[in-house]
């Protein structure tokens, strides 16, 4: 190690820099925008083929948050399809409020189920969608492509009525972090030029489908780069952090579940961008504790949760009392913890229930206390699983304390 590097740093190519011209497309902003004519963008390194040294404290580390969250994968089988999907969305909700987007995990549930009322619960939904496009491809190709990432992409912003045109396309424009709204004028950070970015993203695949690098080392650098980089007009926190749960997935590390990491990294959000920062001046390691000590304790309380999912059942036959097995309300019933929002005309299409049987074993369940409704109308009701509901809301919660 250089003796000027600190205690614990891993040697790596900091960022370069570079003078580019700038001109205003738009004409905006004050003075200082417009007459704006240059910038100084960053220029990371191709990353393909290095290799990283990783400390052994740091190795040992990484080591058991990887047990932990292959436990995690490993355990609770009858539920992990409940539970991935479960983690998802906390993961989902968790990386959205990073990027200062916030919903009442109501407000997420009926957007989940459609109702457009509140923007931000809409986009944590695409984030959720996009991340599931990119998990699935990556479940069944073990692969991660750069089609696989404009993909998730456009579903991340294919609501958006300001970015749809860009949706699953890289920039052909600068784009900035922080600063002023109008130009690169004192942003904190401007990513490479337009025209690198497809050569950026080429490296970048090339990395993170390397199957011979530590792995949690592997999808802290591949995120950093890729931040980095930031090959879009917008999304790139989001599908940065849907990167990561991908590379877990191709490498085999999780086969069903999703690591809800940003819920730990939510809690230090400040912490989180200047491990970015650590990584852009040459040093990883800041980054890759932060992600060893976060997916550890997301894989412990997720673990948590999975407990949790197993025994509500056993809760709701307690408040609902004895049913019949081939009843509407049993077949209900079982189906809350996999599908915990539903409409009434949706979940008995799913179960082959009669319209009837249905409305009255809804009252039913309602009534127990099991499912709450999610919005104020009468017809198409919006109904979810309370306790599943409340799970989400409180195991990003948990994380997020236990990072603190």
């Amino acid at each position: 190690m250089d003796d000027d590097e600190p205690s614990g740093a891993v040697s790596w190519p900091a960022h370069a820099s570079r003078v580019v011209p700038w001109r205003q497309q738009f004409r905006a902003g004050v003075r200082a925008d417009r007459v704006l004519t240059e910038v100084e963008v960053s220029l990371p390194p191709m990353i393909a083929t290095l290799d990283v040294q990783v400390p052994s404290d740091l190795a040992a580390d990484m080591e058991e948050a990887l047990r932990e969250i292959t436990a995690l994968d490993a355990g609770y089988a009858d539920d992990l399809g409940a539970l991935g999907t479960m983690l998802l969305r906390t993961e989902c909700v968790a990386s959205s409020r990073i990027e200062e987007i916030d919903a009442r995990v109501d407000d997420y549930a009926r957007a989940l189920h459609g109702v457009r009322a509140n923007s931000s619960a809409t986009s944590m939904v695409s984030a959720t969608a996009a991340t599931d496009v990119l998990l699935t491809t990556v479940s069944q190709t073990r692969a991660i492509t750069l089609d696989d990432l404009l993909a998730a992409h456009r579903e991340l912003m294919r609501d958006e009525v300001l970015e749809r045109d860009y949706a699953g396309r890289l920039r052909d424009m600068h784009n900035w972090i922080g600063g002023s709204d109008h130009s690169p004028r004192d942003a904190l950070y401007v990513p490479p030029p337009p025209d690198t970015v497809a050569d950026y993203m080429r490296d970048l695949i090339r990395y993170v489908n390397r199957d011979d690098l530590p792995v949690l080392a592997q999808v802290a650098i591949a995120h950093a780069q890729f931040e980095s980089v930031h090959p879009f007009t917008d999304g790139n926190g989001r599908i940065g952090r849907a990167l990561i749960n991908s590379i877990l997935r191709r490498r085999g590390v999780t086969s069903t579940v999703v690591v809800p990491l940003a819920s730990a990294l939510v809690a230090h959000r400040d912490r989180y961008f200047d491990d970015l920062e650590s990584y852009r001046e040459g040093n990883p390691a800041p980054l890759m504790r932060s992600f060893a000590a976060g997916s550890r304790i997301a894989a412990v309380e997720s673990r948590r949760t999975a407990a949790l999912l197993s025994a509500i059942p056993d809760h709701w036959h307690h408040l609902l009392g004895p049913m019949r097995s081939h009843s509407a309300a049993a077949k209900i019933t079982a189906s809350l913890i996999a599908a915990p929002i539903f409409t009434a005309e949706e979940v008995a299409q799913r179960l082959g229930l009669k319209p009837t049987s249905t409305y009255a074993a809804i009252e039913r369940l309602h009534d127990a206390d099991v499912i709450r409704p999610l919005t104020s109308r009468k017809r198409d009701q919006v109904w979810g699983a309370g306790l599943v509901l409340d799970e989400l809301e409180a195991l990003g919660a948990r994380i997020k304390k236990a990072a603190t």
